[in-house]
């Protein structure tokens, strides 16, 4: 019979800390079919020591036929698995958001009509997706003014309109939702949809910029472009959409 391939991890695992890289390694070892030697580091002092030992600056710690092969990030390369890369232009936020909006609305439309898909659940998705783009921002809405700042052109002129701006798109998502001071929410998301389409034309298609989008947030790599102009021409379409309905 072939001996089972072996590996040694240390690893930090402590009272009140248990190194979520640690776990990810042993996991990743042993769906590489590798028997794990399991070693834990279980004090501060313990730690530095491993650390001055091997010369190495962080853990978790794999030992594969006695040659360090690294921490995690490591691991995954010897592998062949990918890394992630923290500065990579990402979109995997916005189409999550608004896959979601699209599930919820059509669980909406399923809900109350009986159907998946009419013109109320294309009205309930924008909604809802309004919604949902304004979470990220008020989860840090400095940090969302700051990069907002970098290409709206009203908010240049008027600061206070950058933080202005994610409570106006919420309040805007929640009242269409529920057809509610249409006279509130029509105005309010056409207008903020409106500078937000001249902003992100003028600064990616007329000086061609390569900035990130503050659409999902102030942490945000996702590019300035298509996906900005989309946002606000969704709230204006709909803005326009609900004032036609209530012109008749």
């Amino acid at each position: 019979m072939t001996a089972r391939k072996t590996a040694v991890l240390y690893r930090m695992v402590m009272d009140k800390h248990v190194c979520p890289y640690g776990i990810k390694s042993k996991y990743l070892l042993e769906s590489q079919g590798y028997a794990v030697e399991d070693h834990w580091l279980t004090t501060r002092e313990e730690t530095d020591a491993f650390k001055a030992k091997h010369g190495v600056k962080t853990t978790p710690q794999t030992f594969i036929d006695g040659v360090r092969i690294g921490g995690n990030d490591d691991l995954r390369r010897h592998f062949g698995k990918p890394v992630k890369d923290p500065d990579a232009v990402s979109y995997v936020p916005v189409i999550a958001l608004f896959a979601m909006a699209a599930l919820v609305a059509g669980a909406i439309s399923w809900l109350t009509m009986g159907t998946l898909v009419s013109v109320m659940t294309i009205e309930t998705f924008i909604a809802v997706a309004m919604c949902l783009l304004a979470v990220p921002k008020l989860q840090d809405v400095d940090a969302f003014a700051t990069m907002f700042l970098g290409y709206d052109l009203l908010a240049r002129r008027w600061l206070p309109y950058a933080y202005i701006y994610p409570f106006a798109e919420g309040l805007a998502g929640v009242l269409m939702l529920a057809r509610a001071l249409d006279w509130v929410s029509i105005p309010v998301a056409l207008f903020i949809g409106s500078v937000g389409a001249v902003s992100v034309f003028y600064a990616v298609y007329v000086q061609k910029r390569d900035i990130k989008c503050a659409c999902v947030g102030g942490s945000s790599r996702v590019p300035l472009g298509f996906v900005s102009l989309t946002e606000n021409v969704m709230m204006v379409t709909m803005a326009l959409w609900m004032a036609s309905g209530a012109a008749m």
